[in-house]
């Protein structure tokens, strides 16, 4: 086989190193890259599956969908066209393949999102009071259904039933020693591993609207939760019209273009997976839809009054992640 130009491999490797800091449930990071002849293909990493909270892989998919969606919008940045296939039937273990088609455009929309990936972080502390306005939540809506995904703004009376379905569904998994084993093993990773969600990201407990999860069960140096109580914050729910795997995976792409596109109006956002995690919550949610779509994940909305930096997560190394055929 030809080898690859070298300005288009490094244009494609550009992109899949841009997918490393895509969010992923526990911060697994389960996906992998091979790009070959002006191709790359994107598939999971099952090891990575976190089995106690996502037995059927749908957050896996919704972490790979990211990973996506990073990539194709450092290629559109970077003013290459490309086209892609998901799930292309002659591989079952490709969930996408892209293609560059060459030289367009850079897209401005892209290289905010691109210049948005860098200072992108969960941010775990309370929100202060600064409302989300309108037009915001419209902005986040368009770049959600342009994916091929919805997004429902919980309306304010409804925001204390989604807390009893956070909290009741995170004491529930806590009971789980499957659960606790899976938290203690991404919660404790090596600084090698390059993944995993620290006790230096996780935050203290506090009185919340709707609870946090509790990223650091055998303690450490965490963040403070802050004064406010997340009264300005907007809770919001990605979902779609389907759970097969390719509805998942475009979940996932509308779940990066929300947090990249809410980071570039200077929100602050923290996915909330609990909910979905739990069969009976998941089912409770999707009545908060009225009935209509699959809930795919919380997400919060809002603004932390803290000149604080939230520290980085860690992030796997390229060659861990990525394989270029010479």
């Amino acid at each position: 086989m030809n080898a690859l130009p070298v300005d288009e491999r490094t244009v494609l490797e550009g992109a899949a190193r841009a997918s490393l800091r895509a969010p992923s449930v526990f911060n697994t990071q389960p996906w992998r890259w091979r790009i070959e002849a002006g191709v790359m293909e994107l598939s999971a990493d099952p090891e990575r599956q976190v089995a106690a909270i996502d037995p059927e892989g749908r957050l896996l998919m919704l972490s790979c969908g990211g990973a996506l969606h990073h990539a194709l919008t450092a290629l559109a940045a970077a003013g290459w066209a490309a086209t892609v296939t998901r799930f292309p039937s002659d591989d079952a273990a490709v969930l996408a393949r892209v293609r560059i088609e060459g030289r367009t455009e850079p897209d401005l929309e892209a290289q905010a999102l691109v210049d948005a990936i860098s200072r992108r972080r969960t941010d775990r502390r309370a929100f202060g009071e600064r409302k989300v306005d309108d037009e915001t939540l419209t902005a986040l809506r368009r770049v959600v259904e342009a994916c091929g995904a919805y997004l429902h703004v919980v309306p304010h009376d409804q925001v204390p039933m989604l807390g009893i379905l956070v909290e009741q569904a995170a004491d529930a998994e806590h009971l789980d020693p499957a659960y606790r084993a899976d938290l203690t093993r991404w919660t404790s990773r090596p600084a090698w591993t390059g993944d995993g969600v620290p006790p230096a990201t996780a935050v203290e407990p506090a009185l919340r609207r709707v609870p946090v999860r509790e990223f650091a069960p055998h303690g450490g140096d965490v963040l403070a939760a802050g004064e406010d109580h997340d009264a300005g914050a907007e809770y919001t729910i990605l979902y779609g019209m389907g759970a097969d795997p390719v509805d998942l995976l475009r979940g996932g792409e509308a779940m990066s273009a929300l947090l990249l596109t809410a980071t570039a109006h200077g929100l602050s956002t923290a996915p909330l997976s609990e909910a979905v995690e739990v069969a009976w919550s998941k089912y409770l949610l999707g009545e908060l839809l009225s009935g209509i779509g699959e809930p795919y994940l919380v997400v919060r909305l809002g603004y932390v009054e803290s000149p604080d930096q939230l520290p980085a997560t860690p992030r796997r190394t390229t060659a861990e992640v990525i394989t270029s055929a010479e």
